[in-house]
């Protein structure tokens, strides 16, 4: 099977040689593709690649996100009619997601960046000590990162609630779906973690409104999509208070221009969509597989629901 592979320039290598390591027999080629287009039977691609392009490839039977968003395979206007689509579910991303959750609730929780500001002024001075069990933690997103998230802060002692669009049940979460749900969430949340996914409905969900909702001198975390916050309400939530801190791992656009507030405000924590990196030898396995059942007719591991955009 001749596959397109379609990424930064720094991963295709690392690409290239975990997918041949365990099958030698694809045929791989990368984006962009100057063959003949009906050669091309499978596209693995993250963003940057314009999803029109997709529809030049007669032959394609598969289409495959780097990543766990797709986002980037949904946009107008969408993939070819009937070809499925992919994402990656892997234990490493999931862990690395995590632990990104788990350093930045843990660097507002234990008051980091007051410490830091006192050591910059050559200040010698205990702050109020922070109590867990009064924490409140508040997920956006229960899918495979945000319930994994959960619940390792529930486990080390916070009171964890968590929403989605619909019902679910995770042990030792206070899961909440709908609107009401979603209001319920916000309004008990001293921090606030987005892990959606990327969709109509959640695109500026994190907006002056949702931020009101929050109590005052909350945080918020979001590793999910830069498009799930409306920028220009956040600024004057930081400004005032309602929010005491943010950690971004997402910004819209990336990268973040020179220009934006945000690499200078000093209640702002920015990575450059670090938070959780495929590894390609983890996800390789997966992805063979499903070139395997595309060839086969079998079903798809992982696939995305166009209509749900996730």
């Amino acid at each position: 099977m001749a596959v397109l592979l379609s990424t930064k320039a720094a991963a295709i290598a690392e690409w290239e040689a975990a997918l041949s390591a365990l099958d030698p027999t694809l045929v791989l080629h990368r984006h962009p593709f100057a063959g003949d287009p009906a050669e091309i039977e499978a596209v693995v691609m993250w963003t940057g690649h314009d999803p029109a392009d997709l529809r030049r490839y007669p032959n394609l039977r598969l289409i495959v996100s780097m990543g766990a968003g797709v986002d980037h395979l949904l946009a107008p206007p969408g993939p070819p009619p009937g070809v499925p689509v992919a994402r990656l579910v892997d234990a490493r991303l999931t862990q690395a997601m995590s632990e990104w959750v788990l350093l930045n609730v843990l660097r507002f929780h234990r008051q980091d960046p007051d410490y830091r500001a006192q050591q910059a002024g050559r200040i010698w001075r205990e702050l109020p000590a922070p109590d867990t069990a009064r924490r409140r933690i508040g997920i956006l997103g229960l899918g495979a990162l945000g319930a994994d998230a959960a619940g390792k802060l529930a486990a080390l002692g916070f009171p964890v609630a968590g929403w989605s669009r619909r019902p679910k049940s995770l042990p030792g979460i206070a899961c909440h779906h709908g609107p009401d749900g979603f209001e319920a969430v916000l309004r008990q949340a001293d921090i606030l973690v987005c892990l959606l996914p990327l969709t109509p409905a959640t695109r500026g969900i994190l907006d002056a409104r949702a931020f009101a909702l929050l109590p005052r001198g909350a945080f918020l975390l979001n590793a999910a999509r830069g498009g799930h916050v409306a920028q220009g309400d956040l600024l004057p939530a930081l400004e005032s208070g309602q929010i005491a801190g943010a950690a971004l791992d997402v910004t819209e656009p990336e990268p973040l221009p020179p220009d934006s507030p945000l690499w200078t405000h000093p209640k702002v924590v920015l990575t450059p969509h670090a938070a959780s990196v495929t590894i390609p030898a983890s996800v390789a396995p997966q992805v063979i597989e499903n070139i395997r059942r595309a060839r086969a007719g079998e079903p798809i591991l992982n696939r995305v629901d166009p209509a749900a955009g996730y």
